[in-house]
């Protein structure tokens, strides 16, 4: 076994600086969320990603995808956004295992509602303290991060699928019932 590629004292501070730094981000970017709308920054996500579909609804499946979910996550996600009377699922009728996420009228108005206020801690928190400069290059970065890390996560997503469906559990499309 090779001797492993240690980071070198300025990768180290420089993980250190972007761990600590998103930690604090996301944590931030919670608290604002929890406090002005009562909603986790999850749901948030699930709203928005509704409120941008062709008739605020997508399958279950693209609703996890789009968000880096996993199927469970999403599910648990959507049976308490349900419960808030934000969310309705509704049956696909050419898939009978399938089934659609649909924006309710009081979902959106929720989303309507957090949107400013969460765009603002986004932009005073993330964009605030970078030069026009720094947040071209923070886009460059993030944009190289995601790309080198979706096919390990799809390969991940994949053989955990495989994995699941080899232990007789319910298929990704087998949302119907929470």
């Amino acid at each position: 076994m090779s001797e492993p590629r240690w980071l070198t004292d300025e990768e180290q501070h420089v993980w250190r600086e972007f761990s600590v730094a998103t930690r604090m981000l996301q944590a931030h970017l919670e608290g604002q969320l929890q406090h002005e709308s009562n909603m986790p920054h999850t749901y948030y996500e699930v709203l928005v990603a509704l409120s941008e579909a062709p008739e605020h609804r997508l399958r279950m499946s693209e609703l996890a995808d789009a968000r880096k979910s996993s199927r469970s996550r999403l599910s648990h996600a959507v049976s308490r956004l349900e419960a808030n009377g934000w969310v309705r699922r509704e049956s696909c009728p050419t898939d009978k295992r399938g089934a659609w996420a649909v924006l309710t009228a009081e979902g959106f108005a929720a989303i309507k509602a957090a949107a400013p206020g969460h765009v603002e801690a986004v932009r005073e928190s993330l964009f605030g303290p970078l030069t026009a400069e720094q947040v071209v290059a923070l886009g460059e970065i993030s944009t190289a991060i995601r790309e080198g890390l979706s096919p390990r996560c799809a390969a991940a997503a994949a053989a955990a699928e495989a994995e699941s469906a080899c232990a007789g559990e319910v298929p990704e499309e087998s949302f119907g019932v929470a």
